[in-house]
């Protein structure tokens, strides 16, 4: 899979397993399901040297629950 097609996850909860995402195009907000809820993470100017390769770093900036 090309590099373009994941990101690293920085910020938001530390339970948070996956850290390593697949991501629908670079620059596109990310949205992790997460305990009736979803983290939201934006991209950064920064990328990160990973096991998977040289990847954008995405920080988290809210959460919103599911509903219900």
């Amino acid at each position: 899979m090309s590099n373009s097609a994941k990101a690293v996850l920085e910020g938001g909860p530390d339970e948070l397993a996956e850290r390593i995402v697949p991501i629908a195009s670079p620059g596109t907000d990310v949205k992790v399901p997460f305990r009736n809820g979803y983290e939201h993470f934006k991209a950064t100017s920064r990328h990160e040297d990973t096991p998977e390769g040289r990847l954008p770093v995405y920080e988290w900036w809210e959460r919103t629950e599911m509903p219900g």
